[in-house]
């Protein structure tokens, strides 16, 4: 019945046509928001979804600066790893909380700004503690242990009970994994010393319900995953490869993970009685890398920032950027643009509206 509502209503042109602009179906979005008693958006993950948490973090991991925000509210840099807003902002706006999700360590951030829910996500983290301590980044643990500081916070300012209401009626998304792979075990020895890749991929899928079941035991019941991206089309990895096309290995990496994460998380489902949504990135971005045209870009194959193929963070601080970040799908050398990231928060409201409300 949901889905014919959703048929009628016109939110599957979001999958048909992911290009467009979530706007033309905000209205309908908001209307199955509110009927299901969504209160607001609680994010954990890495620089997919991290609006500026590195910002206050003695890490190298942070993009602060120019031109990074070039597409932001006033050209202003966040920390967020783009040119503008990330999905998790378009996902906020589109079903009616804020334009932005901001960063639980934001300095300006307002008690009153709480409700609306906000990210404890951080740059270069993953599911493996590891990964965040090789970039001296906020790890998952870290990140639950300040959403228990949120919880507190919430109470004293909205009282128990609605403080209540709004953690277990929160969209919790959950967005990371690439590091463990690209910066974790292709970069350092230890965990290759330790494991072989499917044994890896089990490591990480055991840190993952471990997550997920903490932060159920914190209140969440809506869980969003979003899987991991086609690795082996990032740009840099490219250029590391010095391969023109995708990096066939990675990517059967990236896809093999994300159909165990797949079966993982609906044994979580099954054991924790939670509704969850699975977002496939993959194939997302896969797509737009691949027939950039079809799915409205112009450029697939490099950033926007510097050269497109080597800039990211630090090495993209004051470089010169493309004139229409709008036409490409990578921002930097790692990280999609603006226009990606509404793509892919177009394919999450497709899948939270098909799976969290059924």
């Amino acid at each position: 019945m949901v889905l014919a509502l959703l048929i009628k209503q016109g939110i599957l042109a979001l999958v048909l046509m992911p290009w467009l602009s979530l706007a033309m179906d905000v209205p309908y979005i908001r209307q199955l928001a509110a009927q299901y008693n969504l209160s607001c958006l609680l994010v954990f993950g890495d620089s997919s979804v991290d609006p500026g948490n590195n910002n206050a973090l003695p890490t190298l991991m942070k993009s602060n600066f120019p031109p990074y925000g070039k597409d932001f509210f006033n050209g202003h840099p966040t920390g967020r790893f783009s040119n503008g807003r990330l999905a998790s902002d378009f996902i906020a706006e589109a079903v009616g909380y804020r334009k932005i999700v901001p960063a639980f360590l934001d300095p300006n951030l307002k008690p009153s700004d709480l409700p609306h829910g906000v990210s404890f996500a951080s740059a270069a983290t993953g599911y493996d503690d590891f990964t965040a301590n090789i970039s001296s980044v906020l790890a998952v643990s870290k990140q639950l242990e300040y959403f228990k500081h949120y919880k507190i916070h919430l109470r004293e300012l909205v009282g128990a009970e609605r403080a209540e209401f709004i953690v277990r009626n929160a969209l919790y998304i959950v967005s990371m994994g690439t590091n463990d792979f690209l910066q974790n075990y292709f970069l350092d020895p230890t965990r290759p010393n330790q494991f072989s890749m499917p044994q890896f991929q089990n490591f990480l899928l055991s840190r993952f319900s471990h997550a997920i079941e903490a932060m159920h035991r914190l209140g969440a019941n809506r869980i969003v995953v979003v899987g991991v991206p086609p690795m082996g089309c990032i740009p840099l990895m490219k250029a590391l490869q010095n391969k023109k096309n995708c990096v066939a290995s990675l990517n059967k990496i990236a896809y093999s993970f994300n159909a165990r994460l797949l079966r993982q998380l609906a044994t979580l489902k099954a054991k924790l009685g939670i509704k969850t949504a699975y977002v496939d990135v993959y194939n997302s971005m896969l797509n737009a890398v691949l027939d950039p045209k079809k799915h409205g870009f112009e450029e697939g194959s490099k950033g926007c920032c510097g050269t497109g193929t080597v800039e990211y963070g630090e090495s993209c601080r004051g470089m010169e950027t493309c004139s229409d970040p709008t036409k490409y799908v990578f921002w930097d050398a790692v990280h999609p643009t603006e226009m990606m990231y509404n793509v892919v928060a177009g394919a999450a409201i497709h899948s939270v509206a098909r799976e969290l409300t059924s």
